[in-house]
């Protein structure tokens, strides 16, 4: 009996990392192909957008409008919390 089980539990065990290999493979396979096809065809340059311009910090805001919009994004945001 103690023959039998050690053998079911080198067989499960064998079947377990057998399963995970070959998982492990196909992931890397499939991903390997996705990245090819990803590189063989770039997107357009009308599909890619124009990066937006740092703004920074010492930036002033002239606006009166747009400074009331953001005082109130800003208070809003603090009263949330």
């Amino acid at each position: 009996m103690q023959h039998s089980l050690m053998s079911q539990g080198l067989e499960l065990m064998l079947f377990g990392m057998g399963t995970v290999v070959i998982f492990l493979t196909l992931l890397v396979l499939i991903t390997t192909v996705m990245s090819a096809l990803v590189a063989r065809f770039p997107p357009s340059p009308a599909d890619t957008l124009a990066a937006p311009l740092p703004v920074s910090a010492t930036t002033s805001v002239t606006d009166p409008v747009l400074l009331s919009v953001i005082s109130a994004a800003i208070h809003h945001h603090r009263k949330g919390r």
